[in-house]
C-alpha cells in the first residue's frame, strides 16, 4: 500500500510538472535597492530567523551584514563593522561566520592583511541575535595565509587552522573565548599561497577528512581515523599542470563519493584552459572541460590573484542531481570577460569516458552575458525555495567597489530537490538565553541520499557542508541536492558529523521516506548518540507542489460531483418507488 501511495504521488507530480525552461531575471533592485555594491564575502543566518543573510565587504574597510527581510528590498544593511574599530588600518580580506564560543549564537571571524603580508584574525561575538561590535577578540598569533575554519577536535565548535609565522601548522581552539594553540599535524607541511585547503569526507565514512594544498601545488590528504588525522594517499598528489587554480570537492558523477575538481591554465599566460577531475583511488586526472571555443572566439580562465584566486563556484542549478559551476572567462582576443554557466552533462568525448560526465559551457546565456567586466559569480538561494539563483560581481569604471547583480533562476521543470542544513547540536530546546539554534554555520557535516529515479534505477548524491572558508569560497550554510525527475520519497538520507579524538564509532544517522521539495534541519544532539538526533522538516511550497495540490483538489471535487449526481439519481429513484408503493397500497385497499 505504501509503494502504491508513492507511485501515485510520483504520477501526480510528473503529470503536473512542466518541461525545463531556463531563464534568468534581474532582481537586483528588489533585493538591494541602491545598496548593490561591495564584495560578497559569506552567507549565514545571523539572527536565527531561518533566512540566509549576506555578508559584504566594502572598500576593504567595512563589513556590512544585509539581513533578509520580507519586504522589498529583501536584503537590508543592518550591521556595520568598520576597521576604525580594529587596531591599525589593515584591509579586511575575508569573513567567516560561525559559533566560535559554543553558545549557539552566530559570531563573525574577520581576517585582515598586515603590511608584512601576514593575516590577523578578529572574532566578533554574537549577542541577542546580533553582533557585539564593541566586544571582540584578536588572536595572539598571525597566519601566513587566510585560515581554514574547521572542527578539528569534533566538538562541533569551529576551530581555526593554518600555517603560523613560526612556521608550523597549528590549530586554535577558543576555550571560554580564550585562544588555545596546538600543533595540528604529525609532520611538517608548507602551505601554498593562496591555499585551497578543505575539511571534507574523502573516503565515504561520513567523517570529515583534511585536504591540503602545499608548496609546488602538490596535494596531501589526511584521513580522520578514530578522530585523529593520518596522512593517506586518496588522490594523486601531483597536479596535471603547474599553473593551477583552487581545488573544489563535489560528487561530480553521482556515485556518493567526493571528487576533486581543479581548474588549470595550460600555459603561463593562460591562453588555454581546462578543468580536470580526480577520483578517490584513481591515480589519474581526467579532463571534464577542454573546449573553450565559441565559433571563432577562444575564451579562457582569468588568472587570479592571491586574494581572489581562480576558483569554481558549484551548485546544482537544474536539480538533476549533478553539480554545475559558475566561472568567469575572458576573451583571449580582446579585453572583455564575463560569467558563464558550466552545466554538468553526460560525456560525449573519449577523454572523459571513464567518468561519464563533463562540463558544457552555456554560451547563449544572454542574461549573464549582459553583465560586462564580471569578476566573480556564485550560487545563492535568494527566495529560500530550493532553486539556486545567481549573484554576479562586476567591476564598474571609476568605482572602488564591485557592483552586485542578482539573477533569479526562473527554473520550472519536473525536477525536485532536498535541502539539508546540519546545525551544531550543542543544544536542542534548552539553549542558553532561550536562543534558537538555527543561526550557526557548521563546517564538517556530510550528507548523502539514495532513492529510485523515474526509470527505476538507484540514484544517490552526496555533499559536504562548508568544507572551505578561505579566499571567497562563498559556500552556502546548507546543501541543496537535486533529485532529478524522481518524485518519489527519498528512500534513505544519511547525515554524518566529525568525531572526537579516540572515538571509534561513526557519528551517523539515517532518515527514511523524506518528502521531495522539502528542507530538513538536522540537530545532532547529543553528538555521540545519533539515534537521539532530531530533524525538523519544512515543505517548500514550490509551483510543482501547488500544481499537485490543485490537481488533487480538482480530482476530489470531480469525485464529489459524481457522487452528488449518483446520490441525486438514487434519491429520485427511491422517491419514485415510494410513490408507486403508496399507489399500489391504496389500490389494493379498494
Amino acid at each position: 500500500m505504501g509503494r502504491f501511495k508513492i507511485n501515485v504521488l510520483a504520477f501526480l507530480l510528473l503529470f503536473v510538472g512542466k518541461f525545463n525552461t531556463l531563464a534568468l531575471q534581474d532582481v537586483t533592485v528588489d533585493l538591494f535597492g541602491a545598496e548593490n555594491y561591495g564584495t560578497v564575502a559569506a552567507f549565514g543566518d545571523l539572527n536565527s530567523d531561518k533566512q540566509t543573510d549576506i555578508f559584504i565587504i566594502r572598500e576593504q574597510s567595512e563589513l556590512v551584514i544585509f539581513l533578509a527581510d520580507p519586504k522589498a528590498p529583501y536584503f537590508k544593511p543592518k550591521v556595520h563593522i568598520t576597521n576604525d574599530i580594529l587596531p591599525g588600518d589593515n584591509p579586511i580580506t575575508s569573513v567567516v561566520p560561525g559559533d566560535y564560543d559554543g553558545d549557539s549564537q552566530m559570531d563573525v571571524l574577520l581576517t585582515t592583511q598586515t603590511v608584512a603580508k601576514m593575516v590577523s584574525v578578529y572574532i566578533f561575538w554574537g549577542n541577542n541575535q546580533t553582533l557585539d561590535v564593541g566586544g571582540w577578540l584578536k588572536l595572539n598569533k598571525t597566519f601566513k595565509d587566510q585560515p581554514l575554519v574547521m572542527d578539528f577536535n569534533g566538538d562541533m565548535i569551529p576551530d581555526i587552522f593554518g600555517e603560523t609565522i613560526q612556521p608550523s601548522i597549528e590549530v586554535c581552539y577558543l576555550s571560554n573565548r580564550n585562544p588555545l594553540w596546538q600543533n595540528a599535524l604529525t609532520s611538517s607541511v608548507s602551505m601554498r599561497i593562496p591555499h585551497s585547503n578543505a575539511f571534507i569526507d574523502l573516503n565515504k565514512d561520513f567523517t570529515a577528512d583534511l585536504f591540503l594544498t602545499t608548496e609546488g601545488s602538490k596535494f596531501e590528504t589526511w584521513i580522520s581515523k578514530d578522530g585523529n588525522f593520518t596522512k593517506s594517499d586518496i588522490f594523486t598528489a601531483e597536479p596535471p599542470v603547474k599553473n593551477v587554480g583552487q581545488s573544489s570537492f563535489v560528487d561530480f558523477d553521482g556515485d556518493g563519493k567526493q571528487d576533486h575538481l581543479l581548474p588549470v591554465c595550460l600555459d603561463d599566460t593562460c591562453q588555454r584552459s581546462a578543468i580536470y577531475l580526480a577520483k578517490s583511488g584513481l591515480k589519474e586526472w581526467v579532463p571534464v572541460l577542454f573546449e573553450f571555443q565559441q565559433r571563432d572566439t577562444v575564451w579562457s580562465f582569468v588568472q587570479g590573484t592571491p586574494n581572489q584566486p581562480l576558483a569554481l563556484h558549484l551548485g546544482d542549478y537544474n536539480l538533476d542531481g549533478f553539480p554545475d559551476a559558475l566561472v568567469v572567462l575572458r576573451n583571449t582576443s580582446g579585453s572583455g570577460q564575463q560569467a558563464f554557466l558550466l552545466e554538468n552533462v553526460p560525456c560525449n568525448d573519449p577523454k572523459c569516458q571513464s567518468i561519464g560526465r563533463m562540463f558544457h559551457i552555456h554560451w547563449d546565456q544572454s542574461d549573464l552575458g549582459a553583465i560586462p567586466n564580471a569578476v566573480m559569480a556564485t550560487f545563492f538561494d535568494i527566495y529560500e525555495d530550493g532553486i539556486l539563483d545567481m549573484l554576479v560581481l562586476s567591476q564598474a569604471e571609476g568605482k572602488k567597489d564591485l557592483i552586485i547583480h542578482a539573477l533569479k533562476n526562473n527554473f520550472e521543470a519536473d525536477a525536485y530537490f532536498v535541502k539539508v542544513m546540519v546545525l551544531s547540536g550543542l543544544c536542542s530546546n534548552d539553549c542558553p538565553d532561550d536562543v534558537k539554534p538555527f543561526g550557526v554555520n557548521q563546517p564538517g557535516p556530510y550528507v548523502m541520499y539514495t532513492t529510485v529515479d523515474s526509470n527505476g534505477y538507484m540514484k544517490n548524491a552526496s555533499a559536504g557542508q562548508l568544507s572551505q572558508s578561505a579566499h571567497f569560497s562563498l559556500q552556502l550554510p546548507y546543501t541543496v541536492l537535486g533529485l532529478g525527475r524522481s518524485a518519489n520519497f527519498l528512500d534513505h538520507l544519511f547525515v554524518g558529523i566529525p568525531r572526537q579524538p579516540g572515538e571509534t564509532d561513526i557519528r551517523k544517522q539515517e532518515w527514511t521516506a523524506i518528502i521531495p521539495n522539502s528542507q530538513l534541519i538536522v540537530i545532532p544532539y547529543p553528538h555521540n548518540r545519533p539515534r537521539s538526533w532530531s530533524a525538523k522538516l519544512y515543505l517548500t511550497p514550490s509551483s510543482s507542489v501547488l500544481l499537485t495540490a490543485i490537481a488533487l483538489i480538482g480530482v476530489c471535487v470531480f469525485i464529489l460531483v459524481i457522487i452528488g449526481i449518483l446520490h441525486w439519481q438514487e434519491k429520485k429513484a427511491d422517491d419514485r418507488e415510494k410513490r408507486q408503493e403508496a399507489h399500489r397500497f391504496h389500490f389494493d385497499a379498494m
